[in-house]
């Protein structure tokens, strides 16, 4: 993992002449090098994916999987010199086409899912979850692959409610879609 000087703040136009073969996130213009996801990662995704997808089959959102920038907080006319924060969600719905380019997307993706691993339990349970608010993605699932537990955060009122949890037997209403349900029974097949 490369090392970077602390009091160096780092921009999206860094970022993109960066070494491909290491994926980063930049949080106020601090990088973090993301680590490869597990095969049951890959599995779980996968598996979300599927069923997000196959529900959003000739609708107007998509969803997407990382790797994938988006630029949380990217305002009309901003260059990439310009954005200091980038993060790659492992699963996305975007409702709103435009926010979709050739480099990712810009502003809040509608629906965001992360999947803990090890190394990302804080990260996505505190920082994201705080970005994720105050971008205003309206819909936040935390994944959590060894207690076979999905949390789901709803934005109301520019504040996320407390999460409502379900574990591997249960189906999950996709708040943003209508009558979009995720079947964890596919998502948690071993339980």
């Amino acid at each position: 993992m490369a090392s970077f000087p602390e009091e160096q703040r780092y921009t999206y136009a860094d970022l993109l002449e960066w070494d491909d073969a290491v994926r980063y996130e930049l949080y106020a213009g601090l990088p973090v090098a993301l680590a490869s996801p597990s095969g049951i990662h890959q599995r779980i995704s996968g598996e979300l994916y599927l069923q997000l997808g196959n529900y959003l089959r000739g609708k107007k959102c998509r969803a997407y999987y990382a790797p994938l920038d988006v630029r949380l907080f990217e305002a009309d006319g901003d260059h990439p010199e310009d954005v200091e924060t980038v993060v790659q969600p492992d699963l996305m719905v975007v409702c709103d086409p435009s926010k979709v380019d050739r480099r990712g997307v810009h502003g809040a993706p509608d629906l965001v899912i992360e999947i803990v691993s090890d190394s990302s339990r804080r990260l996505d349970r505190l920082t994201k979850r705080n970005l994720y608010q105050r971008a205003g993605v309206r819909e936040y699932w935390i994944v959590d692959p060894e207690a076979c537990v999905v949390s789901v955060y709803t934005l109301s009122d520019g504040v996320y409610r407390t999460a409502s949890a379900y574990g591997a037997d249960a189906s999950i209403r996709v708040g943003i879609l209508d009558d979009c349900t995720i079947d964890l029974s596919l998502v948690f097949p071993e339980t």
